[in-house]
């Protein structure tokens, strides 16, 4: 008996609606992603947040997730999606086997969708109460990514917090090393068009919407659904796949004290950039998450990585030049990431220099020999390191993402490091730096105060900012 397929109606408007042309398209957005991000796609991750307006405009965002599955091949495919028009409360799973587009058929993984159906809060409907762009946008991208993938379409509607929490439940049990969980949504969207538009049109407006989306996607890190909408509410933000968003960091918030999740941006972009058009902008992020374990470097990575730091340092030495040596572009996966890092160097086991980068925005193998001579030369509390100068040893941090803690009860001590922003100052400790100084939490926060040169009273402060962070220490 044939299977019930869905023909998608946004082919010929959202996308091409012949094969040809919607291939070129998609050849199209995966060379615009690989020249706008990091050509790595390591490590790999649990879960991402991805846009869903038509290809023309967000496809190049949504394709640094797609890339992704491209390398990683996964067998199943969650993806959470929502009706733009209002749908049914609870999650709702479509009666459809598969679904259809000028890329052939994608089947639905029905074994799944009977699991989850069997339980509270989802439950199926007829697929044309719920049919949404939200869902079938991610269609095409799917086939061109991961051809042979299962799909389980959810549509999330009205939760409240107990729902949501047995929704994240029976999704966490899917989530594995063959099964992916995206959650469709766009970001701000801006205009009179849109009933919002909180600052003018002007020189700053993509300075400012950029600002407001990063406070979003801010909230988002910290896997907090119930932090993320207050942020909602308190910017106004018009972020239409909150529903998604919001059961998927419930459902990631399942693994966090097993495996901690951290969140990244691979991509944004506003449709106001594409058609120079302010006046009505809609805004796009890709978001990875991952587990800790998987950010973690392997043997031969963590040697190269020394390396890199060591020689930089040896060239340094021999030549008088503080200037990092040229390298070439190290073969291996775990370098192409761009992480954030810190070079410590000690003689006779006391601190010797310690500078890094808090902003990941670089791969691993071009910072590390940079961050190498800035420790050497550049930490104000040393002298330089004198070119004849012997048994220095190198520890190199390298950082996870930053996660957003609304307060310190989040923090945990010697796995964590933190960043704290405060009344314009800012200030950074590593993880280690409590281990080694035998530090509780408190005297870690006191510290950390003193270092972005505020006073402790600013924990109180609604308008202090705290990151936490944990670091893989290489020796």
């Amino acid at each position: 008996m044939p299977r019930q397929a869905h023909i998608s109606p946004y082919s010929g408007s959202w996308y091409p609606g012949d094969a040809v042309h919607l291939r070129e398209l998609l050849s199209e957005l995966w060379r615009n992603s690989e020249q706008r991000t990091s050509p790595g796609l390591e490590p790999r991750a649990v879960a991402f947040v991805v846009p869903h307006a038509g290809l023309i405009y967000s496809g190049a965002v949504a394709a640094s997730v797609y890339r992704r599955l491209e390398a990683w091949q996964p067998r199943r495919v969650l993806l959470l999606g929502f009706s733009h028009r209002g749908g049914p409360s609870g999650v709702v799973l479509p009666d459809t086997e598969a679904y259809r587009t000028p890329l052939g058929e994608l089947e639905v993984d029905r074994e799944a969708v009977a699991d989850l159906a069997s339980s509270q809060p989802f439950h199926r409907v007829s697929e044309r109460i719920v049919c949404d762009h939200s869902v079938e946008i991610q269609l095409p991208l799917l086939q061109r990514a991961a051809p042979e993938a299962k799909l389980v379409p959810l549509y999330v509607g009205d939760l409240d917090a107990e729902a949501r929490q047995n929704a994240a439940e029976r999704l966490a049990q899917w989530i594995g090393p063959d099964t992916i969980a995206l959650a469709s949504s766009d970001f701000t969207h801006f205009g009179a068009a849109f009933s919002f538009q909180p600052f003018p049109v002007d020189q700053d407006v993509a300075d400012r919407l950029r600002e407001l989306d990063y406070k979003v996607v801010d909230a988002a890190s910290s896997l907090r659904e119930s932090f993320f909408f207050g942020v909602l509410r308190e910017t106004r933000a018009t972020v239409c796949g909150y529903a998604p968003i919001g059961l998927l960091l419930a459902t990631l918030r399942q693994f966090d004290d097993r495996d901690e999740i951290f969140q990244d941006l691979l991509d944004y972009q506003t449709s106001g950039e594409i058609t120079g058009d302010f006046h009505h902008s809609v805004s796009y992020a890709a978001l990875a998450y991952y587990r800790w374990s998987d950010l973690q470097l392997d043997a031969e990575e963590q040697a190269a990585a020394l390396q890199l730091a060591r020689g930089a340092l040896r060239h340094y030495q021999e030549t008088g030049s503080r200037r990092a040596p040229a390298v070439p572009k190290p073969p291996l996966a775990g370098l192409e990431q761009c992480r954030a890092a810190f070079v410590t160097l000690r003689k006779n086991g006391e601190l010797r220099g310690c500078l890094g980068r808090s902003v990941a925005d670089r791969p691993l193998w071009e910072i590390l020999p940079e961050l190498a001579l800035a420790s050497a030369l550049e930490d104000r509390r040393f002298p330089p390191v004198q070119p004849d100068e012997s048994g220095i040893e190198v520890e190199i941090s390298v950082l996870s993402p930053l996660k957003r803690i609304p307060d310190r009860s989040a923090f945990r001590i010697h796995q964590h490091g933190a960043l704290l922003s405060a009344q314009g100052h800012q200030g950074l400790l590593l993880p280690q730096v409590a281990t080694e100084r035998g530090w509780d939490a408190d005297r870690f926060f006191r510290a950390l105060a003193v270092k972005a040169g505020v006073s402790p009273d600013v924990y109180s402060d609604p308008s202090t900012r705290l990151h936490v962070f944990r670091a893989q220490v290489i020796h």
